[in-house]
C-alpha cells in the first residue's frame, strides 16, 4: 500500500490554541478512516490542512506523486454550488449521458442521494439548485464528489441530513463500490453506527493530537478503555462510561455483537464486573408509580397538512397507546411526519380525527428541533440559565444538583461560567437538554435530539437516560441511539400507519427495499401501460391537440378547467391509494393470496387512474 498524504510535525494556531500541535499521520491506499473528538477540537481543520485549503503554521505536508500528484475532493459544512445550476451540472457536470447511465457506480449514487429529491421536483435533473433545501443542496454536494471519485476523498460530516436508510447506504457505497487500487476516504463522523459499517481506522483528534485505532466505533471504544486500565484510571468518569458502552456493545443484540472487531476475551476481562447499562424492569416499575396506568394514548387519529390538490395524509386513522416506562424509538423517511406524530402526541396540532387521552399525572417534555427558546437568555451564564429551571433534581432514585447534572452533560465548572450567546451549536442543544430534565417530565420526547452532538457528549447523554425513569420516545436518524436507549422501534413508511418493528431498523430497511421495489414495478407496469394507449396528441375524431380551443366558449373553457381541478384531487386520492397497496404488497410478500387480492386492487386502481388521465387531457385541449 503506497502512502498517499502524509503529514509530518504539523502545528496550527488559532489565537491562544493548539488546534493542531506537532501532529504526524499519513493516509495509505485503501484507508476507510473515521474522525472523531469533541466539537472545536479541530477535526474540520485536519481535514482542511490535508485538502490544501489551510496552511499550517509549521511542519511539512507530503503527497504522492508531488504537489499535483493525486485528486483531493473534499466535502465541507457548507456548499458551494452555484444556485443556477441544473442537478445534471451540480453532479454529473459536463459527463455525457451515455458514460454516466452505462457507469453503475454513478448510478448507484444517483439512485441512493438522489432519488428522493429528483422524484419530489419537477424536471428532475433538469431543476435548479437555487429552490433546494439545505439537506437536498447537502446531497447533492455528497453526489457531486461521489461522482467525481477523487484518490482522497475527505468527508466533513457526510451523514448529515442523511436518514437511516441514506447513512446505509453511504456505508455500503464507501466500504464496496468505491475502494479500488490507489485511493482512500477520511471522514469526519459523530454516527456511531456509520463509524462501525465504514471505517477501517478511527482518528481520535484531542487537545491538538491525533491518536489512531484500528477499527471502527467498538475498537475504539475497547483500546480507551484499556488504555484507562493500564494507566490506572479505572474509577474516572470518563473510563466508566467507556466500561459502560463497550459492556452494552458486547451484551447487545448479535446484529451488533457481530461488528466488532476486537478481541472479546479483552473484552470480556473489562466489563466482568460492569452491570448492565440500565434496569429496565426497575425503571418501568418506578415510572408506574410516578404516571400510573394511563400515560398518552392516540386513537383511531387522523392529520392532514397542505390545501387540495397539494393535501397529504400524515397519520391515518392511527390508534396508538403509550405504556408507563416505555422506550420507543421512532425511524421513518423524511416527510413521512415523524414530528407531526410527537406534536399529535404532546397535543401541538389539532387533530381531523380520532381523539387524544393523557394520564391525569403525566408531565411532557419535548425537545424540538428550535434552539431559539435559548435568544432570551443570551446574556446570562450557562449555570444561571439551568438555575433558572431548578437548583435540584432526582435522576433515577438519586438527587443530584443542576450543576452536576450540567457537568455530566458536557458543561464542566469553567464552561459552566461561560455566557449562554457564546455558545456553539452542540452546545446549545446540551444546554436545551439540561434544561428540560431539570423540570422533571415522566414522559420525555426528543425529536433529533444529537443534531449537532458529539461522540463523547452523546454517550454522556445515553448515560444520563439510562437512569432516567420515565416514558421515552425518540425520533432520530442516528441508529445507534435508537438501538442504545430505545427497547422497542416503531416506524412511519409514508402510508400514514405507524408499525412496530419487531426486528428493529433491520426489519425497517428490508420493508423499504420491499417498498421501493414494488413500486418501481408499478411505475414501468404502468409507463407500458402508457406508451400503448392513444397519442395524446391527437383527438378520436381527429382534430390536433388544442385544435378546439379557438372555437371553445368561455363558459366551455370555466367548465374544463373545473374538470381539471376535480380530477387532479381524484388523482392525489388514487396515488395515495396506490402507495398504500404498495406498502401492503410488500408486508405481505410471503402470502401468494393475499398478495393475489392486492395485486387486483392495484390493477384497478391504476385503470381508473388511466381513465382519468385520459379525461384531463381531452379537458387540456379545451384549457388550451
Amino acid at each position: 500500500m503506497a502512502n498517499l498524504i502524509s503529514l509530518e510535525r504539523v502545528s496550527l494556531v488559532f489565537g491562544t490554541s493548539h488546534v493542531l500541535d506537532d501532529v504526524s499521520l499519513g493516509v495509505l491506499t485503501g484507508d476507510r478512516i473515521g474522525v472523531v473528538g469533541v466539537n472545536g477540537g479541530g477535526k474540520s481543520t485536519l481535514l482542511r490542512v490535508m485538502a490544501g485549503l489551510q496552511e499550517p503554521d509549521s511542519g511539512r505536508i507530503t503527497k504522492q506523486g508531488g504537489a499535483e500528484g493525486i485528486s483531493i475532493g473534499m466535502l465541507a459544512q457548507e456548499d458551494a454550488l452555484d444556485p443556477t445550476w441544473t442537478i445534471r451540472e451540480a453532479v454529473l457536470g459536463d459527463l455525457p449521458e451515455h458514460v454516466w447511465a452505462g457507469d453503475p457506480r454513478i448510478r448507484d449514487v444517483l439512485t441512493g442521494l438522489l432519488g428522493g429529491i429528483e422524484a419530489q421536483n419537477v424536471g428532475g435533473l433538469d431543476s435548479r439548485v437555487g429552490p433546494k433545501s439545505g439537506g437536498e443542496r447537502r446531497r447533492l454536494a455528497l453526489a457531486r464528489l461521489l461522482v467525481a471519485d477523487p484518490e482522497l476523498l475527505l468527508l466533513d460530516e457526510p451523514t448529515n441530513h442523511l436518514d437511516v436508510e441514506g447513512v446505509a447506504w453511504l456505508a455500503d457505497h464507501l466500504a464496496t463500490k468505491r475502494p479500488r487500487p490507489g485511493n482512500a476516504t477520511v471522514a469526519i463522523t459523530h454516527d456511531r453506527w456509520f463509524l462501525d459499517a465504514y471505517a477501517t481506522l478511527t482518528w481520535e483528534v484531542e487537545a491538538g493530537r491525533v491518536s489512531a485505532f484500528e477499527g471502527g466505533y467498538a475498537a475504539y471504544v475497547l483500546a480507551k478503555a484499556e488504555r484507562d486500565r493500564l494507566a490506572g484510571v479505572v474509577a474516572d468518569r470518563r473510563s466508566n462510561l467507556m466500561r459502560k458502552e463497550l459492556a452494552w456493545l458486547r451484551r447487545g443484540a448479535p446484529a451488533r455483537t457481530s461488528k466488532p472487531k476486537f478481541r472479546i476475551e479483552a473484552a470480556n476481562a473489562l466489563i466482568a464486573d460492569e452491570p448492565a447499562p440500565r434496569n429496565s424492569v426497575e425503571l418501568a416499575s418506578f415510572a408506574s408509580r410516578r404516571l400510573g396506568k394511563d400515560v398518552l394514548d392516540l386513537e383511531d387519529v387522523t392529520v392532514t397538512v397542505g390545501e387540495p390538490p397539494e393535501e397529504r395524509r400524515l397519520l391515518d386513522h392511527v390508534t396508538w397507546r403509550l405504556a408507563p416506562g416505555e422506550r420507543i424509538g421512532i425511524v421513518g423517511v423524511n416527510g413521512a411526519g415523524k414530528s407531526t406524530l410527537l406534536r399529535a402526541l404532546t397535543g401541538e396540532i389539532p387533530l381531523d380525527g380520532g381523539r387524544r387521552k393523557i394520564g391525569k399525572t403525566v408531565a411532557i417534555a419535548h425537545l424540538t428541533q428550535e434552539v431559539r427558546e435559548l435568544e432570551r437568555f443570551e446574556q446570562w451564564r450557562v449555570i444561571e440559565a439551568i438555575e433558572d429551571v431548578k437548583q435540584w433534581t432526582m435522576l433515577g432514585d438519586k438527587e443530584i444538583s443542576a450543576s452536576q447534572l450540567a457537568t455530566r452533560l458536557g458543561f464542566p465548572g469553567g464552561r459552566q461560567q461561560s455566557r449562554v450567546g457564546d455558545l456553539s451549536g452542540g452546545e446549545r442543544r446540551r444546554l436545551q437538554l439540561t434544561r428540560l430534565l431539570l423540570t422533571e417530565p415522566n414522559v420525555l420526547i426528543l425529536d433529533e435530539p444529537t443534531n449537532d452532538l458529539d461522540i463523547e457528549t452523546l454517550t454522556s447523554l445515553e448515560d444520563v437516560l439510562d437512569g432516567w425513569a420515565g416514558t421515552l420516545v425518540v425520533v432520530s436518524h442516528d441508529r445507534y441511539l435508537l438501538e442504545r436507549v430505545a427497547d422497542k422501534q416503531l416506524a412511519l413508511l409514508g402510508d400514514g400507519k405507524v408499525r412496530e418493528l419487531p426486528g428493529g431498523v433491520e426489519e425497517y430497511l428490508r420493508l423499504r427495499a420491499a417498498a421501493t421495489t414494488a413500486q418501481a414495478t408499478a411505475q414501468a407496469t404502468a409507463r407500458a401501460t402508457m406508451a400503448t394507449a392513444p397519442s395524446a396528441s391527437a383527438r378520436p375524431d381527429g382534430i390536433p391537440a388544442g385544435g378546439t380551443a379557438s372555437t371553445a366558449s368561455p363558459a366551455e373553457v370555466r367548465e374544463a378547467r373545473k374538470t381539471m381541478a376535480r380530477i387532479e384531487k381524484q388523482l392525489s386520492r388514487l396515488q395515495d391509494r396506490e402507495e398504500r397497496l404498495h406498502g401492503d404488497m410488500a408486508e405481505k410478500a410471503t402470502d401468494p393470496a393475499a398478495l393475489a387480492d392486492l395485486n387486483a386492487k392495484l390493477q384497478a386502481v391504476v385503470g381508473e387512474r388511466e381513465e382519468l388521465e385520459l379525461e384531463w387531457l381531452e379537458a387540456a385541449e379545451i384549457v388550451g
